[in-house]
């Protein structure tokens, strides 16, 4: 029998049972959002008063659903973080003895990565920087970088494989750590010149001029904003990262000058998605950083729905969604506040309705189910990737993670974008609880955009464990793929993300229904969910 015909016949569950007002429970859905995205919460940017205020708000859901604490603090998972700050900066070409001073509209030196107050060390151009086993593709292949900085372009290389294999070697932790492997000591970012490229939130080439916090895409602020990465050294993946030099399109002929090699070549074979050559560039790059360095404190908050059984209560299904924004930034229009209420309000407003949901419906789920607000998402997933290194639940017992960021209840649910939807059994799963509720799935309608290693599903995936991320979905052509695509365009990390915009509290609340469903169906199957054979991330499988 397939597990598809297995979950049809597994009795409806207690939440499926409730008789649905799904406006009723669309009005409770955004309650939490018109809390969490006020102007007073100033767009809950970590380590700020405001993203306190929210801190407490969820605790405080928690508490009043009578969810156990599942934190090391109560509900809250204490988390240090570094900040970093360039204060004085100044990048040069040193050539034949010459010196030629960068200016910051050529090449920005971020604090990204783990600046070194002085370097000075050759370049070399590695193309797309990236290695592929599966594709037999490799820009390193002989290429000497020791002692050398790594010039690539950002932008996924050109080989026939999944776009989920191409997203994970595209990431700037798996780029800088076959660089480092090989011997840079530093990295220098290109544009990438594709129509509708994806931002590669992780890049430092993302997080240069940063404004808000810090964070991604609200960039320009009248005042440079430290970067943040997490206290623990173990877990900064920039690690020996001395230089991260954002080259601009203005600064790239400056430093191509000499090899024979121009921007628009490159650019060229970027668009047409060809391979690209491998050269050294001519002279040095001398950087030097005066960096400021402090430090602030922000939690995850964590709460335990208990399993019923006696053999499963100990294994924990995870439901997490981000709980930071990027706070106060560069006034677009007058407003100067990225509250955030679609990224990710919207998620953690899903969150506290399953966990709801669950507690009303009086649902036994077999395994316990761990519901964890994360902080620093918009900072590089740093809060994920702390609890995921360490959970305050066994590792080895956490069997899956559901996670919700900016699913765009923007219309009529008829269909959900699942990311993952075929990577692990987990997907037989969502189609059952989709299906039950009269939803369709689909797989990724953009794989281009990397986004499912771009939120917090991919802390937990690079732990091993099967994941889904979710959007509302849309057919090609439709109306409603318009409305994403303007939204992305328009709204995403914007300040007019916010309470003033349109959405479908009713298609959230039918969305909240099936994620509560695929929830339980998780807890309740006895067998743990598992990566498929042929999915490449069943790698990471402990």
């Amino acid at each position: 029998m397939s597990i598809v015909r297995f979950l049809r016949l597994i009795p409806l569950i207690a939440v499926s049972a409730l008789a649905a007002d799904y406006a009723a429970e669309g009005k409770l859905w955004w309650s939490h959002i018109q809390f969490l995205a006020d102007d007073a919460l100033e767009g809950r940017n970590i380590g700020t008063p405001g993203f306190l205020k929210a801190v407490q708000y969820v605790e405080t859901q928690f508490e009043k659903l009578g969810l156990k604490p599942a934190g090391t603090s109560g509900y809250l998972q204490p988390i240090k973080f570094e900040t970093r700050l360039i204060s004085e900066s100044t990048v040069e070409l040193v050539r034949d003895g010459a010196t030629d001073t960068i200016a910051p509209a050529e090449a920005i030196l971020s604090s990204r990565g783990d600046p070194a107050p002085s370097v000075e060390a050759p370049m070399v151009f590695v193309g797309y920087g990236m290695q592929i086993p599966e594709a037999h593709y490799d820009d390193l292949a002989g290429v000497d970088l020791k002692g050398k900085i790594a010039v690539y372009v950002n932008a996924p290389a050109p080989v026939d494989v999944s776009g989920n294999v191409k997203s994970h070697y595209s990431s700037s932790s798996e780029r800088w750590a076959v660089l480092k492997r090989a011997g840079a000591v530093g990295v220098a970012t290109l544009p990438n010149a594709r129509p509708n490229a994806p931002a590669n939130p992780n890049d430092p080439a993302a997080q240069a001029g940063q404004g808000a916090g810090g964070g991604r895409g609200a960039g320009g602020g009248r005042t440079p904003q430290p970067s943040v990465v997490l206290a623990d050294h173990d877990l900064q993946d920039s690690a020996g990262q001395t230089v991260s030099l954002t080259i601009t399109r203005r600064g790239a002929e400056k430093f191509f000058a000499g090899t024979g090699h121009t921007l628009d070549e490159i650019d060229e074979l970027v668009k047409a998605n060809k391979p690209l050559p491998h050269f050294p560039l001519v002279g040095t790059l001398r950087a030097k950083a005066t960096v400021q360095r402090g430090a602030l404190e922000a939690p995850n908050v964590a709460a335990l729905y208990p399993g019923s059984d006696a053999k499963l209560k100990d294994e924990y299904v995870i439901m997490s969604a981000h709980l930071d924004h990027l706070g106060v930034g560069r006034p677009v229009n007058g407003d100067s506040i990225y509250n955030g209420a679609m990224d990710d309000a919207s998620g953690i407003a899903s969150m506290l309705e399953v966990a709801r949901l669950l507690k009303e419906s009086g649902a036994k789920p077999k395994r316990s189910v761990l519901f964890v607000a994360v902080t620093g998402e918009e900072k590089g997933e740093l809060g994920s990737h702390y609890f995921a290194a360490h959970p305050t639940v066994p590792a080895r017992n956490i069997v899956a993670d559901i996670n919700l960021d900016m699913f765009l209840p923007l219309y009529a649910l008829k269909v959900i974008e699942v990311q993952g939807l075929t990577e692990s059994s987990l997907g037989d799963h969502v189609r059952a609880a989709a299906k039950a509720l009269g939803v369709e799935v689909q797989t990724d309608r953009e794989p281009e955009q990397n986004r499912f290693i771009r939120s917090d599903q991919y802390s937990f995936i690079r732990r091993g464990v099967p994941s889904l991320a979710f959007k509302f979905g849309y057919e090609f052509g439709s109306p409603e793929e318009k409305i994403r695509r303007d939204w992305v365009k328009n709204v995403y990390h914007k300040p007019n993300d916010d309470l003033s915009q349109p959405v479908d509290p009713a298609a959230a609340a039918l969305f909240d229904r099936i994620i509560a469903s695929l929830v339980q169906r998780v807890a309740d199957t006895p067998a743990r969910p598992t990566w498929n054979d042929d999915s490449f991330f069943e790698r990471f499988a402990k």
